[in-house]
């Protein structure tokens, strides 16, 4: 994994070496203005955005323990600092901290790994769905030109259905407005089907990925399975409203901390009278930015990227795109390392320490599980 990611870094380094040194010839960015935005924004909007992020940690400790109430009922914030902890690993060390959080649940809650792992699972999905619903919300109040040059033009797949979108012109409308609806709702039938018959989708996916390899079919039965223990949190249709209600506050949340921190750029009339729904469409780009999140590097790419997309696509000024993609990076991601790092030392967590012992706790779930559908 260690090997990956140097290999990973150093292309990414490249890229972005390779990045700066084209935009130097290209684009004329100002340092001063540079300073100049930061010095000009509103602390106090972005103070009030670093608070928003901060009570959606809370909503994330609710969440995580009305999952678990079914196994065992634990106040709903006490798992608090498996939250804060855990995404500060992340921020800190890179995505391969994930397993943290689960981690630590289950090492403070004393219920087993691999249920924790699988309400995990059960909350990332949670998570793109109520993204995905909000998004989709903000692009019906947004002219189709604009969608289809920030959603068309800034994807693999995007290319590759390019000839079709082109001769069907309604039904790229149609994939550029409700393309993430669409995809939670297959998200959700997948749920559905896994829900009542986990054990039956999970005979399917190695039978069909088992003609590509064995292991990688059994290694997709085996996740399969572990997200249907995982669904068992949720029971019935009123376990799934209050899940559901929860992300959305939370993710309505982080949303406002985007506005308000896009906003608190006075200087740059392009940020500062960025509506709802842009801002929406911009927290998209950024989601999709930070996917990959390595280590520090990770911090510099999706600056650079999220800067790109609000110079090319909502008319902001390379100064002000940047800065304001830096503070962005800082409120939704960066905000919680002091809290979280402090917060560890307090309960004699060791962050890269956490981070080896759940990845291995996690790859050990895999072989085991494996091992014993074999």
């Amino acid at each position: 994994m260690k090997k990956n990611q140097l290999i990973l870094g150093v292309v990414v380094l490249a890229a972005l070496v390779a990045l700066v040194v084209w935009g130097s010839n290209r684009i004329h960015f100002d340092f001063g203005v540079f300073r100049a935005q930061l010095a000009m924004a509103s602390w106090a909007k972005i103070g009030i955005a670093v608070g928003f992020i901060y009570i959606g940690y809370l909503f994330r400790s609710v969440r995580w323990a009305f999952l678990l109430r079914h196994e065992k009922k634990v106040p709903p914030f006490s798992l608090l600092s498996t939250q804060v902890i855990g995404f500060a690993a992340v921020a800190l060390i890179g995505r391969v901290a994930d397993p943290v959080r689960p981690y630590l649940v289950a090492k403070k809650t004393g219920l087993p790994l691999s249920n924790q792992f699988a309400v995990y699972i059960v909350e990332r999905l949670f998570d793109f769905g109520a993204m995905a619903l909000i998004i989709s919300s903000a692009l019906l109040w947004i002219p189709y030109p604009q969608t289809a040059a920030t959603t068309n033009t800034s994807g693999f797949f995007a290319h590759l259905l390019a000839p079709l979108l082109h001769r069907f012109p309604v039904l790229s409308e149609i994939l550029t407005r409700f393309g993430a609806l669409l995809l939670t709702l297959v998200g959700v039938l997948v749920l559905v089907a896994v829900r009542l018959s986990g054990g039956v989708v999970a005979r399917l996916a190695e039978k069909s990925f088992g003609l590509v390899s064995k292991n990688l079919g059994r290694a997709i039965g085996h996740k399969i399975r572990t997200f249907h223990a995982g669904l068992y949190a949720v029971r019935n249709f009123s376990d799934f409203a209050i899940v559901t209600a929860l992300s959305l506050s939370m993710w309505c949340l982080i949303t406002l901390a985007y506005l308000e921190t896009v906003q608190a750029f006075t200087a740059s009339p392009e940020l500062a009278g960025m509506n709802l729904a842009k801002c929406i469409l911009l927290m998209a780009i950024s989601g999709g930015a930070s996917a990959l999140q390595l280590p520090v590097l990770g911090w510099f790419s999706q600056i650079a990227f999220v800067a790109a997309a609000l110079s090319s696509f909502f008319g902001a000024r390379p100064e002000a795109a940047t800065a304001c993609a830096a503070t962005l990076l800082f409120v939704t991601f960066l905000s919680i390392i002091p809290v979280g790092v402090i917060w560890a030392r307090f309960e004699h967590v060791n962050l890269r320490k956490v981070t080896v012992e759940s990845e291995h706790a996690g790859a050990d779930l895999d072989e085991n599980g494996i091992a014993t559908e074999a």
